[in-house]
């Protein structure tokens, strides 16, 4: 084939495919995050926040959803640089009691999620950096039984700022 027909060939494919409508929800941005064909898809980490202590030194909570993957997992921990410790609760109600114990994980169903809410599940935050404040955010890592980690950056508000959402105070 002569490579100016060549050309203009590939030109008009070109063209013509610029020409194509693009499916709902296919921007580059979501290309750009779309996984591989056959690559596993890892758990997200949604509206995550953090509500600061009122108190110096005393430690804060960390809410957020993780929506689950394309397989079962299990969130194991959290961890971040600007925090000295991150332990998993469990929160409930008993005898009229708010409730909390240290957990070591909790399941996240494939395709389902598994909610960190004031008053249920949530993380504490002990030995929070001094320089982390109310209005900034807290990059936090997601630790997950399967060996996949998830990076997320969690809003920060003091103490008695309303909740995003609605949520009730913790």
């Amino acid at each position: 084939m002569p490579r100016r027909f060549r050309l203009a060939f590939s030109a008009t494919a070109l063209a013509l495919a610029a020409c194509q409508p693009a499916a709902p929800g296919d921007t580059p941005e979501n290309r750009a995050q779309a996984p591989a064909a056959g690559a596993a898809v890892a758990p997200v980490i949604a509206d995550a926040w953090v509500r600061l202590s009122p108190v110096a030194g005393r430690p804060a909570a960390a809410y957020f959803t993780v929506r689950g993957g394309d397989a079962a997992d299990r969130l194991i921990g959290v961890e971040s640089a600007k925090v000295g410790r991150i332990e998993l609760h469990e929160g409930g109600m008993k005898d009229g009691m708010m409730t909390m114990r240290a957990i070591d994980g909790v399941d996240v169903p494939a395709d389902g999620e598994a909610s960190f809410a004031p008053g249920g599940n949530h993380a504490m935050l002990f030995d929070v950096a001094a320089d982390v404040g109310p209005g900034g955010e807290l990059p936090l890592t997601f630790r997950f039984a399967s060996g996949k980690s998830v990076e997320a950056m969690a809003r920060t508000q003091a103490a008695g700022d309303a909740a995003p959402g609605g949520h009730d105070g913790h």
